[in-house]
C-alpha cells in the first residue's frame, strides 16, 4: 500500500535526498515558498488538505552562527515551527519524524551521547532545535525525534564540498580541526534508515549517525584519499579557526535505540563515504 509523505524543508540537503529516496510513494515536498511553517494557519490548512499518512521534518534554520545574532528568528522557526508541523500532525492522525542535531547536548563529554543522556546545549542553535524536540514531543503522539550531525549529501552544501573545492585548488597545506571528533554521516544512509522507521511505532528519540568516529582532519584526509586529491593536510586546533557560536568538541552519537529495537545498524562511516562518492564523484 502506497504511503503518503510530506517532507518540510524539500529543498535543504536532507530534504532532497528524502524527496529522491521516497519518489516511488506519494511525496509532498515542501520548500519555504511552499510552505512557511511559522504561519500556523497555513500549517494546519495545508495538512488537512493533504493529509499525508507521514511527515519528515526536516526544516530548520541550521546556520549555527547566524542563529546566535538573529536568536528570536532561531526559535521561531526551530521551537514554534516544529509545534505548529507537531499540531497539525496530530489533528489528522499523522506519523511525525522531526530531524534534529547532536548540538542539543553539551558538547564536551568523553564518550558517544546516548538518547538518554542528559541535554544541555551551549549554541542558540542547539537550544532552539532542542525546544523544537519538546514542542514535537509534547504536541503529537505519534512522534519521533531522529538526531543527526556532521551530515553531507548530494548537492551540498557541507564541509565534504568545501574540502573537495579546496582540495582541487593549488595552495599551501590545509589546515584542519583535529581537536573536534563526530560521525560523518551521509544524508542516504539517512534516508534509508527513515525508510525503516516510518514502518515502525518507534516513539521518542533516536540517533542515526554513521557508525565510527573521526575528527574533521581523519575526514578530509579520507575524502582526499578517495578523490585522489594530492593537496598537502596539517591538524590544527579549533582556535584556528574562532567563530560565533562555539562547536562541540564531541559530537559523537550512540546508536542505543537501533540496537535495543532489533533495527538495521547504521553503515560504518568509510563505508557509507565510499557509496556517496562513488554514486555522486563530484559531491
Amino acid at each position: 500500500m502506497s504511503t503518503s509523505i510530506l517532507i518540510t524543508g524539500s529543498a535543504g540537503m536532507l530534504g532532497r535526498t528524502l524527496v529522491e529516496r521516497f519518489q516511488a510513494q506519494t511525496v509532498y515536498p515542501m520548500t519555504r515558498q511552499d510552505l512557511d511553517i511559522t504561519v500556523e494557519r497555513d500549517v494546519f490548512e495545508r495538512l488537512q488538505e493533504l493529509k499525508p499518512d507521514v511527515v519528515l521534518h526536516s526544516a530548520a534554520m541550521t546556520q549555527v552562527d547566524l542563529c546566535e545574532s538573529e536568536q528570536e528568528q532561531a526559535f521561531e522557526v526551530n521551537q514554534r515551527g516544529s509545534l505548529n508541523i507537531g499540531r497539525a500532525c496530530q489533528a489528522i492522525g499523522a506519523r511525525l519524524i522531526a530531524i534534529s542535531t547532536d548540538y542539543v547536548f553539551r558538547g564536551d563529554g568523553d564518550r558517544p551521547y546516548r538518547e538518554d543522556d542528559e541535554t544541555q546545549p551551549q549554541t542558540i542553535y542547539g537550544k532552539s532545535k532542542l525546544a523544537g524536540e519538546h514542542a514535537v514531543l509534547e504536541s503529537c503522539d505519534n512522534a519521533l525525534i531522529a538526531r543527526v550531525a556532521w551530515l553531507y549529501g548530494p548537492g551540498g552544501p557541507s564541509f565534504l564540498h568545501t574540502m573537495t573545492r579546496l582540495g582541487k585548488m593549488d595552495g599551501e597545506r590545509l589546515q584542519v580541526v583535529r581537536d573536534q571528533i563526530g560521525n560523518p554521516t551521509s544524508t542516504l544512509a539517512v534516508a534509508a534508515h527513515l525508510e525503516h522507521l516510518i514502518k515502525t511505532d518507534l516513539r521518542g528519540v533516536v540517533h542515526l549517525t554513521c557508525e565510527g568516529e573521526a575528527t574533521w582532519f581523519d575526514f578530509t584526509k579520507a575524502i582526499f584519499e578517495r578523490l585522489g586529491l594530492s593537496r598537502e593536510v596539517e591538524p590544527c586546533t579549533s582556535d584556528v579557526y574562532p567563530r560565533p557560536a562555539p562547536r562541540p568538541a564531541n559530537s559523537r552519537l550512540e546508536k542505543s535505540v537501533l540496537a535495543q529495537q532489533g533495527l538495521p545498524a547504521m553503515p560504518n562511516w568509510k563505508d557509507a563515504l565510499h557509496e556517496f562518492l562513488r554514486l555522486y564523484p563530484k559531491g
